[in-house]
């Protein structure tokens, strides 16, 4: 008895010890999982098959893949636009950009002058603006791409400052070819094919009027023919003026409200805001901090500075891709140099795929590599809307995980919210959803049973991935006409667009089975598929429900927000000076040591 009695006693000591010791692991799994710092990484344009860690055995990413060896690699990763403006717009709100009004409904699908009056609404409510609330400092560095001005050339409406960003370095706009002298001109290439038509026909009326009064065929108010030869003249001015500068006009680098260099120098630039980013970081060691980096490559124009140039297998895309590591790299370095990796989110991403129709002038490829999967850019074809989805948190989430489950760079907005303990916007939809129950294991399924994917403000196609099955579908109730027609993108155009003659309805839907055709190679018929249009029934009342939710909104891309407004242009000097500037002192930078 006496034996049993201490037996047993030592069990109870050995239990309530073992309790005490959950106890304490809960408290500091409580207090590590709140209010972490937040390094959100997004790269421009970049391939889902240019990283390492997704299959790439020929580009050095070794930065960049250690994030996928010490975090979770999630392989069904899917922008919310394949291109910028909207896709970013989502990324920041958690919501489809067709929600905000920053989906167009014309050709343009995002903001190509710095002295356009659309941008990110100010009723939308970002990620940035709740942590700020919560005490964080917060900060994006480099490309915002989402407005700045709405009246005048400074109310700075929709400029970060004023989305939740307490300090800013970088481009409103974005790079451009244009940007970069001898590297071309997408944007006149575009543009000549819109004007040309036009210019002709107004001449060829103007030209004809005159004749018709000369000869006294057609009796026109000489002060009429006039006014009209006046506008004509002036227009042509203002556009060749516009042309000529755009350079300095739209490439420009600012310090939050102020513009520190006009026209942009690519000098060392990935160098200057990566020590942006560490600086930083070092300035909030005691804070809980955001930062989003936002990376300018690899968008055209490419560049690299001497360290990297010429460094890589795959000529000046690939030198971009592999200074993008480092600079991660010094990134990851400089949270293990203050003690802060353990408490602080790493995300890497990509906005969309890559943009396969680049070649430059001379014939190189300036475009990425999206792996197995078809199109790119522009286009809802996997390649242009599956992405890079990296995150890293030592000790929180899985090291070393795959995850196969549909995502989304809308997911961001509450995961991150929610672990600054910040509440969720109750007056309006937000379609991401929290990725820490699935990044920690809690659970298998993603939230997503549907994503929508919309081509501008046009939805394009839907995915569905049922509860009980494996299986994700995909409908595509059009597609874009590929030019040449067996080639994989729209190398006429330079990009894909979404409407009228530049796509092919299909009745019914083109279907496919993602988890068995990836590539989206073989669409399903019901003779493939004894499901076929019970699929297309569920998905239908999605799109239903889906339709039912969205109210109308400002659209932030109509033609009048979209072009140049001279009166809200941005100049550090003067038009006179040629808006010319160049206060970035940046001092030392960040030493490169290539391995």
């Amino acid at each position: 008895v006496f034996h049993l009695f201490l037996h047993t006693r030592k069990k109870m000591r050995l239990l309530l010890y073992l309790i005490i010791c959950q106890c304490a692991i809960n408290s500091v799994n409580t207090h590590h999982v709140s209010n972490p710092n937040v390094i959100l990484l997004m790269a421009d344009d970049l391939g889902i098959g240019d990283l390492g860690c997704y299959g790439n055995r020929t580009l050095r990413t070794p930065n960049i893949d250690r994030l996928a060896e010490e975090g979770v690699t999630l392989t069904q990763h899917i922008a919310a636009s394949p291109l910028c403006t909207p896709s970013r717009a989502a990324f920041l709100t958690g919501r489809y950009p067709i929600r905000s009004g920053m989906a167009a409904f014309s050709r343009v699908g995002v903001f190509l002058f710095s002295a356009s009056s659309g941008g990110l609404p100010s009723e939308e409510i970002t990620f940035s603006k709740l942590l700020k609330e919560r005490g964080y400092a917060t900060a994006l560095i480099g490309k915002w791409h989402l407005g700045m001005n709405c009246e005048s050339s400074n109310d700075f409406c929709h400029h970060p400052l004023s989305h939740g960003f307490d300090y800013f370095y970088g481009l409103t706009v974005t790079n451009f070819r244009d940007c970069k002298p001898g590297q071309g001109s997408v944007f006149l290439k575009g543009v000549q094919k819109s004007l040309v038509i036009p210019i002709q026909i107004a001449g060829i009326t103007l030209v004809s009027l005159a004749i018709a009064q000369y000869i006294g065929i057609l009796k026109v108010p000489f002060q009429a023919l006039g006014y009209c030869l006046l506008i004509t003249a002036i227009s042509l001015a203002v556009l060749i003026f516009f042309f000529y500068h755009f350079r300095h006009l739209n490439c420009f680098l600012m310090r939050d409200h102020q513009i520190i260099q006009q026209p942009l120098s690519y000098e060392n630039l990935t160098q200057r805001l990566t020590k942006e980013a560490m600086q930083f970081i070092g300035r909030n060691t005691d804070t809980p901090f955001l930062l989003v980096l936002s990376y300018l490559h690899v968008h055209t124009a490419l560049y690299a500075s001497k360290y990297f140039r010429g460094k890589s297998k795959h000529g000046l895309y690939g030198d971009a891709v592999e200074e993008m590591d480092w600079s991660v790299g010094q990134g990851l370095d400089v949270l293990e140099k203050y003690n802060l990796s353990d408490n602080t989110l790493v995300y890497f991403t990509s906005d969309q795929g890559a943009h396969v129709e680049e070649i430059s002038s001379s014939g190189e490829v300036h475009g990425g590599y999206n792996g197995i999967y078809k199109g790119g850019k522009s286009m809802n074809w996997e390649g242009g809307i599956r992405v890079p989805g990296l995150l890293r948190w030592p000790g929180v989430i899985q090291a070393g995980a795959y995850m196969d489950e549909p995502t989304s760079n809308m997911d961001i907005f509450p995961t991150i919210v929610k672990l600054a303990e910040a509440q969720l916007p109750s007056d309006r939809i937000i379609d991401g959803h929290d990725l820490m129950p699935l990044l920690q294991g809690k659970v298998t399924r993603s939230k997503h049973e549907f994503l929508f994917h919309y081509c501008n403000a046009y939805l394009n196609a839907v995915r569905w991935h049922p509860g009980n099955s494996e299986s994700v579908w995909k409908v595509f109730f059009f597609t874009p006409n590929f030019s040449p027609e067996d080639s994989n993108g729209c190398y006429d155009s330079h990009v894909c667009f979404c409407h009228g003659g530049f796509i092919t309805w299909h009745d019914p839907p083109l279907l496919f089975d993602l988890s068995r055709d990836p590539e989206e190679k073989i669409p399903l018929t019901p003779e493939t598929e004894s499901r076929f249009y019970e699929i297309l029934r569920v998905i239908q009342l999605a799109v239903d429900n889906h339709t039912r939710s969205l109210h109308a909104v400002p659209n932030q891309l109509s033609w009048n927000n979209l072009l140049w407004k001279p009166w809200l242009q941005p100049c550090c000097s003067s038009l006179l000076q040629s808006c010319y500037c160049d206060y970035d002192t940046s001092g030392s930078l960040p030493e490169v040591h290539l391995g």
